[in-house]
């Protein structure tokens, strides 16, 4: 079978969960003997299409704001359109260009991500572009990939629920992790609580801060992510909310950090409120940190009944108050958390179902 691959930045990845997810299915897919082809965004326009660790890697000069992604988009969907195989595009953000593959009889399946278009952050123009995407890359693809059983439910109202298959993101179980990166960050094992996401309002990073800041805590809060508070408001806001005991450690990339970070961790707090299956909290789950989460419909089925539920900073700050009164608690949520992600969410069985779905379309 050969596949390509769009809809990232490309491999090795660098920036994000799509890209750490093509990579982690390119490799899996190649280790069973597939031809994988994956198209990659060249800033600089000096790279030459080339094999890394058995993928072809198409290379595609554009620039990284929003238009020249545009432009990668269809660059990659013009070029793979005339490969043989099956194409799978990881989110609907430029859905609208897979008629293309449906003029020139190219099988497609999309990965349909979270509900982009209702993030806050995004103007109404924006929202619109993102809301027709997601209509037409529902009735362009052949078929669609949920990564939750509500995002399933959502695109229903495009589609067919026949053309829809549920399948989450996954992680490899982290047993174990060097110890030397936590250190390098002045970091004590399970005295500190960790928070990576990108600084958007829809991931509540402010009442997360608040909730840690309002009184000094036990242990403090790590918090990844990139922050420019000169240019960006909400940036500037979570930064002077920030108590003492909260900690900003920027991007990092690196995974055997990250994975250190994680496995170290006291617990994970994740305030995601829109989107499906998050591939963050499910590394967190597969490290064994306990969850905090916010409550709601997406987080709950991800996270289950062992994690830790708020709804806003004052709820947080009482959860994180009770939890301290009885830290014992840490430890139960940490084991529900392994025995959900063992059910749900290793990658054996999520990229298992990836490939058993591409080959069913794929017709060379």
């Amino acid at each position: 079978m050969h596949v390509s691959i769009l809809g990232t930045r490309g491999i090795p990845s660098r920036h994000g969960g799509f890209e750490t997810f093509a990579q982690d299915l390119a490799l899996f897919l190649t280790a069973r003997n597939h031809d994988v082809t994956v198209y990659c965004q060249d800033e600089d326009g000096d790279a030459a299409d080339d094999m890394w660790q058995g993928v072809h890697r198409v290379f595609i000069q554009s620039k990284t704001h929003p238009m020249g992604t545009i432009a990668f988009d269809w660059a990659s969907t013009r070029r793979a359109s005339r490969s043989k195989g099956v194409i799978l595009t990881l989110g609907y953000n430029t859905g609208v260009l897979n008629l293309l593959y449906r003029l020139r009889g190219v099988p497609s399946v999309m990965n349909m991500d979270g509900i982009e278009w209702k993030r806050e952050k995004w103007s109404l123009p924006q929202r619109t572009w993102l809301w027709l995407n997601e209509w037409a890359g529902a009735r362009a693809a052949n078929h669609l990939i949920a990564d939750h059983p509500e995002i399933a439910t959502h695109l229903q109202r495009h589609t067919s629920a026949r053309k829809i298959t549920v399948i989450p993101y996954g992680a490899d179980a982290l047993t174990s992790a060097s110890i030397e990166p936590m250190h390098a960050n002045h970091l004590t094992p399970k005295a500190y609580d960790l928070l990576i996401a990108r600084p958007e309002p829809e991931n509540s990073i402010v009442e997360i801060v608040r909730a840690y800041s309002v009184r000094r805590r036990h242990v403090p809060l790590v918090v990844l992510g990139n922050y420019a508070p000169e240019t960006n408001q909400y940036h500037r806001r979570v930064l002077d909310m920030a108590g003492p005991d909260v900690r900003f450690l920027g991007s990092i990339y690196d995974r055997e950090i990250v994975r250190s970070l994680r496995f170290y961790a006291r617990a994970y707090v994740h305030g995601h409120r829109v989107g499906g299956t998050n591939p963050s909290l499910v590394e967190s789950m597969a490290a064994g940190n306990a969850i905090i989460a916010h409550d709601n419909r997406f987080t709950r089925w991800v996270a289950g009944d062992g994690a830790r539920f708020f709804k806003d900073s004052d709820d947080l700050a009482a959860l994180l108050a009770t939890l301290e009164a009885d830290p014992d608690q840490f430890t139960l949520m940490e084991t529900e958390s392994r025995k959900r992600h063992a059910e749900l969410f290793t990658q054996e069985k999520v990229l298992s179902a990836y490939e058993n779905v591409l080959m069913r379309f794929c017709r060379a």
